[in-house]
C-alpha cells in the first residue's frame, strides 16, 4: 500500500530530480533520508545523473554510527560511487558544528533531507540552520526536502518556554519551544524569519501531511534517525526524557529501550514510580523495574529504574512526565541525586539541564521544592505566545 503522505525527496524522485540537473550539488543526509521504498537519497541522485559534489553529515555521522556526543573527526572521506567529499559538522569542539565557507566552494545548491523528531535540543535541524545562515553569507542556494514531524504539529501539542539570553547552545540555538510542532521545512522557515536571512531558500514541501497526524498515520517507514531513537515510541517521550542528559540518572542508554527505560542504583523504581505517578500527567503509565545500563551513566550497575510506556499519544505531555521524575528522584534521594556538572556539547559555563530547560528557572523551582504543575505552569504564557507567533511559519 502507497503511503499516505509524499516526503519532498520522493516529489523530487518522482520528477526524476529534474530540478537538480546540470547543477554542482551538495547534500545534508543521514541514514532516514530514504524515500517510501527505503531507498537512501545518495543513490538515488547518483543513478539519476545528479552531480553530487559534497555530502555532509550532521551528529552521529552521514552513515549514523557515531554515538550522542561522539565527534567525527579526521579528513573528510570520499564517499567511493560520487567522488565526493563527506565532511562532518559534528566534530571536537564548538566551531566544528558549523559549516565552513571552503565546504560550500564549488556548490550551486545545498539540499537538506534530514528526519527531525520534534524537540528543540534534537541537533539536526540546527545544524540545518547554521547551514542557512552560512548559505546567507555565500549567496548559496539551499533546498529544503520536507518531512514529517513524528509528534504531529497540532497548537495544543506546544510544551516549554523560549530559551532566555545566555541559555542558547547547540541544544538550543534558535528561539522557540521545546516541544515545537515544525515539520523540517517550517523549521527552515522560522529561522530565516528569527535571524532575518537573506537566503534563497525553498522548502519541497509534504503532500497528503496533516498537523493531528502521527507518524503510523502517514504510511512512511521508520529509520532510526539516532542510534538511540529506534523506534516512533521513542520520539514521543524525548522532548521530555532528554533532559535526563543534565542529570545523574540513567537515560537508558546503553538498554535496548533508551529514553523509555530510566534509573539509578540509588533509587528504588517502586517508590519512584508511586511518588511520580500522580503527576505525570494522563497518557502514561510508570513500571517499575531494573536496568543494568552497558554504556554511560552507571554501566554495569543495577539501577532501580522505571519503564515508561505510552498509553495515550495526544494527551502525552512529556516535558510534564520528566519534570516530575525529576521531582519525585531528588524528594527520594536528595543526597544522591544530582545534576550534570561536566561540559555538554562544548559549553562549559551553564548547566545541561539549564540548556535544555534554556532558562535555570526550572532547575530553581525544583531545587527549591517546586512540582512538576510549577514548572509547567511558568512555561504557560510562553507557550501560548509561541503558538502565536509561530504561525507565519507554518506550511500545513
Amino acid at each position: 500500500m502507497a503511503p499516505r503522505v509524499q516526503t519532498g525527496l520522493d516529489t523530487l524522485v518522482q520528477e526524476g530530480f529534474a530540478r537538480l540537473k546540470g547543477r554542482r550539488v551538495g547534500l545534508l543526509a543521514h541514514q532516514p533520508s530514504v524515500d517510501a521504498e527505503l531507498r537512501h537519497a545518495l543513490p538515488l541522485m547518483h543513478a539519476a545523473g545528479v552531480n553530487l559534489v559534497a555530502l555532509f553529515g550532521p551528529e552521529h555521522g552521514f552513515g549514523g554510527a557515531a554515538q550522542d556526543m561522539e565527534p567525527v573527526l579526521g579528513e573528510a572521506p570520499v564517499e567511493p560511487r560520487t567522488g565526493a567529499r563527506i565532511h562532518s559538522l559534528y566534530g571536537d569542539s564548538e566551531a566544528s558544528l558549523r559549516p565552513t565557507a571552503p565546504m560550500f566552494e564549488g556548490l550551486d545548491v545545498l539540499v537538506v533531507d534530514l528526519q527531525d523528531v520534534g524537540a528543540r535540543y534534537y541537533t539536526y535541524a540546527a545544524t540545518m540552520g547554521y547551514c542557512l545562515e552560512l548559505a546567507a553569507e555565500t549567496g548559496l542556494e539551499v533546498l529544503v526536502l520536507d518531512r514529517p514531524n513524528p509528534l504531529g504539529g497540532r497548537d495544543e501539542d506546544v510544551e516549554g518556554a523560549n530559551i532566555e539570553p545566555g541559555y542558547f547552545s547547540f541544544v538550543g540555538a534558535y528561539d522557540m519551544a521545546i516541544r515545537h510542532g515544525f515539520t523540517l521545512g517550517e523549521y527552515a522557515r522560522w529561522v530565516i524569519d528569527r535571524k532575518k536571512l537573506d537566503v534563497d531558500a525553498h522548502v519541497v514541501p509534504l503532500r497528503g501531511w496533516r498537523r493531528d497526524m502521527t507518524f503510523e498515520d502517514t504510511g512512511l517507514p521508520w529509520v532510526l534517525p539516532s542510534p538511540n531513537m529506534p523506534t516512533v515510541d521513542t520520539a514521543w517521550i524525548y522532548p521530555g526524557q532528554c533532559l535526563l542528559e543534565g542529570t545523574n540518572l540513567s537515560e537508558g542508554r546503553g538498554t535496548c529501550r533508551p529514553f523509555e527505560l530510566c534509573g539509578a542504583p540509588y533509587l528504588d523504581g517502586e517508590r519512584w514510580a508511586a511518588l511520580a505517578a500522580p503527576r505525570v500527567g494522563p497518557g502514561f503509565v510508570l513500571r517499575p523495574t531494573v536496568i543494568r545500563p552497558t554504556v554511560r551513566d552507571w554501566a554495569g550497575q543495577d539501577c532501580g529504574a522505571i519503564q515508561i510506556h505510552v498509553t495515550d499519544r495526544w494527551a502525552a505531555r512529556s516535558l510534564r512526565l520528566t519534570t516530575a521524575l525529576l521531582v519525585a528522584a531528588q524528594a527520594l534521594a536528595p543526597d544522591a541525586f544530582g545534576w550534570r556538572t561536566e561540559a555538554y556539547e562544548f559549553v562549559t559555563d551553564r548547566l545541561a539541564i539549564d540548556l535544555l530547560y534554556g532558562s535555570a528557572r526550572p532547575r530553581e523551582m525544583i531545587e527549591a521544592g517546586g512540582t512538576a504543575d510549577d514548572v509547567m505552569a511558568s512555561f504557560a504564557e510562553a507557550e501560548e505566545v509561541f503558538r502565536e507567533v509561530r504561525r507565519g511559519a507554518l506550511l500545513y
